[in-house]
């Protein structure tokens, strides 16, 4: 049978075993519409009971020998690499990937999951120094109950780089994927996890609307909150947790920069930028969104980037070789198109694309811009590129803070120039000779202001940071004479 068999999962979500659903919601290819099957959706009430079991399950787990964790993870990745053709042929169709860009989502899975099985057995605390005759202690402790809730651009890494850590590290979790990427970023990582050996009860996937994100959040069973997604959900979710004294991660938007030094190379950095602004259509937190151009080559480089624009086919990545398929919904794609009018009405340019292509977007280019038009302001979310010219490196510094966002930026050419502008930089990320796209499992991934509250996804130490709590334990040989 095949991993995701739609006789499995078909109006029904996984919570102790997969469940009868009393609502569903309709899995659509966005490419053309087409029905693919039915996901079944929880409610606020199966929220609290799942979360009552898990807080159960948990401490079995939690007790579980490190080995037997890791073993778990370790299966979870083999089966990623066995059925890596299926779960890939989901994220073309239900994501609107392309096929490059759904082979590497699924690499990163199988990486996570390897990354994550060394958890278990990592030093998980440190003796302390202590004024009194004792042993002093600290360990770190699984939290509890984790939720994640996950978006739908890069459902299954998004979702299972909380999943993953917080599972080797002895929690149980809720999964609240996003409803329109429910299949690919949710019944694939309960399956997977499902047949590695998980026990019943450790994890369960919980699609629904707001009020079951707002259940996953403040069920009294759960410990921490794992968020990706824009930064107004982000923001309200931040204080729902605060108000409740939960911990909140948040990994939220970004607006990036990719900047391009005098004297470099034109057409490697044309196709770097490329890259950045149109892998996956644009729809990636770590896009990049704004090109800061040193005025020498403005000219130069925003024409090569057109040419690169023009040269890229748009189209149904399930049935064509292309190079960027449709945006996730019609919503999206008219949001972009306006952003894109909004600014040409402005006085921007129109160097490349700016057409809407079936359930696609071109690839566009944006010339001739300010910045406080829509196209530089605002996260778009869609295959746009804004070009944009600079003199100094204090000016391209001063640029790409001028931003409420900061994730990632990239910066092409000479490399002590670079080093010395990414001292000036806000950003949670820094890549210098390489474009705004970048993620592996062991490097801490995350964002400053209004791109979320910092590093915590990747890495054992910021895993370990995530997903536990720190235990203050101290030890006598005897029991300790006190004045009372």
């Amino acid at each position: 049978m095949a991993l995701l068999d739609n006789g499995v999962w078909s109006k029904r979500f996984f919570s102790g075993g997969w469940t009868d659903s009393a609502l569903d919601h309709p899995v659509v290819e966005p490419a053309t519409g087409d029905l693919l099957g039915m996901v079944g959706l929880a409610t606020a009430e199966d929220v609290n009971r799942a979360a009552a079991r898990a807080a159960e399950a948990q401490r079995d787990w939690a007790a579980a020998s490190p080995q037997r964790r890791a073993a778990v993870l370790r299966r979870a990745g083999e089966l990623f690499t066995e059925h890596a053709a299926e779960i890939e042929d989901w994220l073309v169709r239900e994501a609107g990937s392309v096929r490059a860009k759904a082979g590497f989502e699924v690499g990163l899975a199988l990486g996570e999951c390897f990354e994550c099985a060394a958890l278990p057995t990592h030093p998980q605390g440190e003796v302390l120094t202590s004024e009194d005759a004792r042993w002093s202690l600290s360990r770190r402790r699984p939290a509890g109950v984790v939720s994640v809730i996950a978006p739908f651009n890069f459902p299954l890494i998004l979702g299972l780089r909380s999943v993953a850590p917080a599972l080797a590290l002895g929690n149980a979790v809720l999964l609240k994927p996003d409803p329109r990427t429910a299949v690919s970023g949710g019944v694939v990582i309960a399956r997977v996890f499902e047949e590695a050996g998980l026990p019943p009860g450790v994890l369960h996937l919980l699609p629904g609307d707001a009020s079951v994100g707002q259940a996953v959040v403040e069920a009294p069973e759960v410990r921490v909150v794992s968020f990706t997604g824009s930064t107004p959900v982000g923001r309200a979710i931040g204080e729902q947790a605060g108000r409740l004294l939960k911990r909140a991660h948040l990994e939220l938007g970004g607006n990036n920069a990719l900047v391009v030094l005098p004297g470099a190379d034109v057409h490697k950095a044309a196709s770097a930028g490329a890259f950045g602004s149109y892998l996956h259509q644009g729809q990636i937190c770590m896009t990049t969104g704004r090109h800061i151009v040193h005025e020498s080559l403005l000219e130069e480089y925003t024409a090569a980037l057109a040419a690169k624009a023009e040269a890229l086919p748009v189209g149904d990545p399930a049935r064509e070789d292309v190079a960027l398929g449709p945006l996730i919904d019609r919503r999206q794609l008219e949001r972009v198109h306006a952003i894109v009018t909004e600014s040409v009405a402005a006085g921007a340019t129109v160097a490349a694309g700016g057409e809407v292509s079936g359930s696609g977007y071109r690839a566009t280019v944006l010339s001739g811009l300010s910045t406080d038009m829509p196209a530089w302001r605002e996260e778009i979310f869609g295959p746009v590129a804004p070009v944009l010219g600079f003199s100094t490196v204090e000016e391209a510094a001063r640029i790409v803070n001028d931003c409420e966002y900061g994730l990632s930026v990239g910066i092409l050419g000479d490399v002590g120039t670079a080093m010395k502008l990414a001292d000036r930089i806000d950003s949670g990320k820094v890549h210098i000779n390489e474009q705004t796209v970048s993620d592996e499992p062991n490097a801490p991934f995350g964002g400053v202001k209004a791109s979320g509250t910092g590093s915590r996804f990747g890495g054992a130490a910021a895993n370990i940071d995530a997903f536990t709590e720190t235990q203050w334990v101290t030890v006598r040989p005897d029991i300790a004479d006190y004045p009372f």
